[in-house]
Order: C-alpha cells, then structure tokens, then sequence
C-alpha cells in the first residue's frame, strides 16, 4: 500500500491518538493544524513547524482513506452509508433479477414448444433429436408438397391457435417457396468434366392460403446445379401464461424458415427448420378482472435510483482517491525528491469501487429495458438478460470487498492477489499449449471424430477432458479409418490427458497454494507466533494420511 512508505513518520499508538482526535470534517483545515497552539520550548522555526503540522495532516488523511467503514465509523462516527446501500442493492438487484428470470422464463418456454409444434407440423417423419434429410427426388418433392399441404390446413389440424400473417411474402403473398442454384453449370462424373457459373439467381412463387392455387406442384427443381430450396412465411400467436404473474398477455409473430440445404452436392440434402420470434404489444388487451398494475415498473425506477446513487457515491471515492494521490505525489515530490511508482499510485484505485460502478451502469441499462419489455415497446430478452445476469455477478462478487474487513475472510482475497501474477504468467505458458492441441487435433481428427470438427468443439472437447469428463466416448468414438491416424489418436489423447493432468493441473495447484502457505506464514509472523517445524508439518500430514487410510 502507497501510505505505508509514509505511516513510519510516528509511532502507531500516536497515530491512533491523532486520528481519534476531534476534527471538524474529513479533509478541513482542522487537519492542517491551523488552530493550534504552538508547542513552547521549541526553537523550531514557523516555517519548520508548519511543514510538520502538513506531515501531519496528510499522514492523518492517508490513514482514514485506507480505513474500513466499522473503522472510520469508530474513528470520527461516520455512518457507513455506502455499506447500507450496497447491501440494499445487493437484495433489491437479486429480487429484480428472479422476477425478469420467471418472466424470461416463460417467454422462452412458449417459444420453444411453439417451435417444437412447428417441426412436427411441417417436416415430415421429423423426430425429435435425429438429424433430418432426405436422399432422393421424389422424397424432396414430397417434403415440399407436405409442408405446403399443412400449411394450408393449419387451422384445421393444429392445437395451437394461429393465424395467417398476409402481404409477407413474394407479390404479396403470405407463403414464398424458392429455389436458389447456379446461372449455369454442367457436371459430368463419366469425363471427370464440369462447368460451374458461380452468380447464384434465385427462383420464388407466391401462395395464399385463402385462394385455391396448386402452382408449387408445377414447381421445377434443377437438381443438377441446385443449392438449395426455402419455404418461408409468418404465423401470429397469442401467449397467455403471462396471466398466472398478473402480466398482460404477449403477441408473437413467428417466421418461420423452412430449408433444404443442398449446398455439399453430396446426395444428402440437409432439412432444418429455422423459427424467429417477435414480441409486440396486444392491440386492446382484455383480461376479465385484471386492472393496469405499474408495481413492476415502479420496482425497477427504484433500482435504478439506488444503483444512480451507488455510482455517484463510487464515483465521488474514487476522485477522493485521485485528488489524494495527487497531493501524495506532490509531497513526495517537493520535500522528498521522489517519484511515486504507479503501483503505489493504483493504490488509491480502489478496483473495488470500479467494478461496483460496471454493476451500476449494467443494472441501471438493463433496468431501463426491463421497462421497455414490460410494457411490450421492446423485446430484447437476451441483452436485458445479459446486462442483469451480469450486474448480479459483480454485485455479489464485491460482497467480497466486505468480508475481506475481517481477518479470517481476508485470507481468500489476499492469497488470490499474491498468486494472480504467477498464475498469469503460468497460464500464458500453458495456453500456447493447449492451443497447440487445439489446432492439432482439429485439423488431423477433424474428420473422423465428432468433437474435433470445429476448433470452438475442439477447445470444448479437451478442456472436460482436463477436468476428467467424457474420456471414455472421446476414446470409444474415434473412427476406424485406418491404423496411422488411430495409432495418432492415441497419442494424441493420451499425452495431453498426462501433461495437463497430471503436471499443468498440479502445477497450477501448487501456485495457489504456495501463496497460501506464504501469507500464512506472514500472518503467522505478524502475530508473534512460531513458525511450524518440518517435523510437525511431516507428522501433521502423515497423521491425516493415516486417518483418511483409515477412513
């Protein structure tokens, strides 16, 4: 810390005294000894005794800056106000944050089902976790026609409740079946010959479901140059679970995407169902009972104003902190002729108050869209879930700053930032690693295992197998494509399963734990008790050994 390069100027129990002593205000002119009386037997010059009443002063202002709240409270009887914020914050955050989950909840539960509805109604033979493709033309044309075919029985074959969404689609129709292929192209296997014009033209009909119109039975595929075909239209839905939470009902209008992929050219062509969701205010909503309830909205007005006065007050310590810094900079400079090093500067950053203020400004953003969903002008779930979800981690991560006033609790803290240094630096090296296995396998095993296929898969696949997870599938689903790249696969899987268990996880282990050991051993030191003998350190750890033996 910056103040302990200046808090040897006195003794502590002066320093205790100093500070306890009354004080008009943190900060006043009272700190500068301006009212009193000069010492009488001293031959020290005013000059002289007016630098030592600043020594004085500054050295008072380091030591309540860095005080804990019960500290300062002790000190001059300062309510800790900023505590009782953020643990009011802490509670009305995390209450805001379960009623936007159950709400979430829902929102996407009805979309998903709807979607389910939806593969079932549509794709034909579709079932559930199976990948779907067809491997014929006939069978392409016939999943073509059935999906045109239920589309039109909607009505009468769903449960759901739908309705037609008209002027969507091409020439203002309500469903547009399209095939997208090459300008040109000419494939012959027989001469090993082909001639491929890459412009893609894409190829559309309209259809309403209000007016008989067979045209997408004349509809023409050009197999030989296709890539793929999409039929694509909008239904509306009603959502009226919201009604159980005393909510207004939401509209959805859904577009849907169905897509037969033929892009590989590989026989196989590939059929998904694509569905996005969009959430719009009911036009004259009407709940029998039901009455405008603004208790939501009023809730989060209130987050955000505690949230605005938790950043002012942050952002009011932190330019205490900066001005302070500055002045213990300048004293170093002129009557010192020193320099004071950055880390001694950052000191006076408290990172603390930094990251209560990205909670702030998170939960205050988040909040404002919260609103803006509530009252069905906006539908950004996602984003509003991100900014809350993780406006709740950092306040519940700077719980920590509060524990860290209590010696044993500090420990955590205190071995954490002891380590970080090396434990970067480690895992630096280790990464390089890792990224080497990375690329390596994706490029070698890419093609005959699963969970080497992507690099994003392959970082997925080799960091569960760092924590012991799915060894034996990873092993089992290797392809038999031939003895070199089996013989490979071995190897492979086998040396990064030693080097990263067995030395870069115990290695890791061993920092963290060497730092414990470290600030163990200083709290040891500062409380005057002996450091413990190898010996009993020796016959602590075999004695546990025995018992867990034992055991």
């Amino acid at each position: 810390m910056a103040s302990s390069d200046y808090c040897c100027i006195q003794d502590s129990a002066t320093e205790k005294d100093s500070l306890l002593s009354s004080m008009a205000s943190y900060g006043s002119q009272d700190l500068l000894g301006s009212g009193s009386s000069r010492p009488t037997g001293l031959v020290a010059s005013e000059s002289h005794q007016q630098q030592e009443e600043e020594e004085e002063a500054l050295r008072r202002k380091l030591k309540y800056f860095f005080m804990s709240p019960c500290d300062k409270y002790h000190a001059k009887g300062r309510k800790p106000f900023k505590l009782g914020l953020q643990l009011l914050k802490i509670i009305i955050v995390t209450v805001q944050l379960v009623l936007f989950g159950l709400s979430n909840q829902m929102v996407m539960t009805f979309q998903e089902e709807n979607t389910a509805s939806f593969k079932h109604l549509f794709l034909k033979n579709y079932q559930e976790n199976s990948p779907h493709a067809i491997h014929t033309q006939t069978e392409l044309y016939s999943h073509i026609y059935y999906a045109i075919e239920q589309y039109l029985a909607l009505p009468q074959i769903s449960l759901g409740q739908y309705a037609y969404v008209f002027g969507v689609g091409v020439n203002g129709s309500a469903l547009s079946l399209c095939q997208r292929y090459y300008k040109n192209g000419t494939i012959n296997p027989v001469n090993d010959t082909f001639y491929i014009d890459p412009h893609v033209v894409t190829d559309c009909i309209g259809l309403d479901p209000l007016t008989e119109n067979s045209d997408y039975k004349n509809f023409t595929l050009k197999f030989y140059k296709l890539i793929s075909v999409t039929i694509e239209f909008q239904l509306k839905a009603i959502n009226i679970q919201p009604i159980i939470n005393n909510e207004i009902p939401d509209c959805y209008t859904f577009t849907i995407t169905i897509v037969m992929d033929n892009r590989a050219h590989s026989g196989r062509v590939k059929v998904s169902l694509l569905n996005q969701a969009s959430v719009k205010e009911c036009k004259d909503p009407n709940v029998s009972g039901h009455a405008e309830n603004y208790a939501r909205e009023f809730f989060d007005v209130l987050v955000a104003i505690v949230c605005l006065f938790s950043l002012l007050l942050c952002g009011r310590s932190i330019f205490r902190g900066i001005l302070l810094q500055h002045e213990y900079g300048q004293f170093f400079k002129h009557r010192l002729g020193r320099h004071v090093s950055w880390g001694d500067r950052m000191e006076f950053i408290n990172g603390w108050y930094i990251l209560l203020i990205v909670s702030d400004m998170f939960t205050i953003i988040g909040s404002f869209i919260k609103i803006g969903i509530e009252s069905k002008n906006l539908a950004s779930y996602d984003v509003c879930g991100i900014l809350l979800g993780t406006s709740t981690l950092l306040v519940w991560v700077g719980v920590i700053r509060y524990l860290s006033f209590f010696q044993k609790y500090n420990i955590l803290i205190v071995t954490l930032r002891a380590a970080f240094p090396n434990v970067i630096r480690f895992c630096t090296c280790a990464a390089a690693i890792y990224l080497g296995y990375c690329f390596c396998g994706w490029i070698v095993l890419g093609p005959y295992h699963a969970k080497f296929r992507t690099l994003s898969r392959v970082s997925e696949c080799l960091f569960s197998l760092i924590n012991g997870d799915d060894m034996f599938v990873t092993f089992a689903e290797v392809e038999q494509s031939g003895t070199l790249v089996w013989i490979f696969s071995q190897v492979y899987l086998y040396t990064f399963i030693s080097l990263f268990i067995y030395m870069v996880l115990s290695l890791f282990i061993a920092l963290i734990t060497g730092a414990y050991d470290t600030i163990m051993a200083q709290t040891r030191e500062q409380r005057g008790l002996p450091a413990p003998s190898s010996a009993a350190v020796t016959d602590d750890k075999e004695g546990r050994g025995n018992t867990q033996v034992g055991h």
